[in-house]
């Protein structure tokens, strides 16, 4: 089977910038210059990010014919929520489709599955074809696996990421993207549940920075191939600065 995760790894590892908080979370995330795209898009240019992930409006306006689309590949979300209503089950809608995000110059597109919730059934069954239509089209798949919802009493407990790990294999996602389980006993584990697919961590609220960079080591030790990060790097005032500790952990661990 063909490797789609191809264009975005550098000696096969991988870093993403995210930039989708605007939707999930509200302008609140986007402190000082990281309410601006363009600011966000020149900082992983700049700072060597192997990927960037945005809706389809930023990629619209942002992206789309201009050089960042020759400098950074694109990960294009396509679902999404907002917190405005309270969501004991919550549900991530397609606002985007598969053709539309290659039109756009994605070379891959995420989804989020919240786990555990009651509508994890139409989540399961839109990746289902989501990931069939963007691997016809030669596009890498990355699956968001959050469990979520009212039965799930933790939703980071090693045993609970382990799963998701798992679900994102028999999925047949490329890319898994979990939450930090508390240890890296822990993250090994997920690593193997997820079998050939590969795993990456999604860099959460913003952590002191021993912390973040502590767990950031902890992932690549554990044989996670990289992370997704957001507002750990550009709700900081030095993210260059911080983007640079974390390439160095990335690429300098075994």
């Amino acid at each position: 089977m063909k490797s789609f995760i191809t264009p975005f790894l550098r000696n096969n590892k991988v870093l993403f910038l995210a930039y989708d908080h605007g939707f999930e979370h509200g302008p609140k995330d986007l402190v000082n210059k990281s309410i601006d795209p363009e600011y966000i898009l020149d900082l992983a240019s700049t700072g060597g990010y192997t990927g960037i992930i945005l809706q389809k409006g930023i990629a619209e306006k942002y992206y789309y014919g201009t050089n960042y689309s020759k400098r950074i590949p694109l990960i294009l979300k396509l679902n999404g929520k907002t917190n405005l209503r309270p969501q004991e089950e919550p549900y991530s809608a397609i606002n985007c489709s598969v053709a539309y995000a290659k039109k756009l110059g994605a070379q891959a597109v995420g989804y989020t599955i919240y786990l555990g919730s009651e509508k994890e059934d139409k989540m399961l069954f839109d990746f289902g074809q989501i990931q069939e239509q963007a691997h016809n089209l030669g596009m890498a798949v990355i699956a968001w696996m959050y469990p979520r919802g009212k039965v799930i009493m933790n939703e980071s407990s090693p045993e609970i990421i382990n799963y998701a790990s798992r679900i994102g294999l028999e999925l047949g996602a490329d890319l898994i993207k979990i939450k930090y389980p508390g240890s890296l006993s822990a993250l090994k584990e997920a690593v193997s549940a997820a079998g050939k697919a590969k795993i990456i961590l999604s860099g959460g609220e913003k952590l002191e920075e021993s912390d973040f960079l502590k767990i950031s080591q902890e992932a690549m030790e554990a044989g996670l191939i990289g992370l997704a990060v957001g507002r750990n790097i550009w709700q900081r005032n030095d993210a260059l600065a911080i983007t640079e500790k974390l390439k160095q952990i990335i690429w300098s661990t075994p």
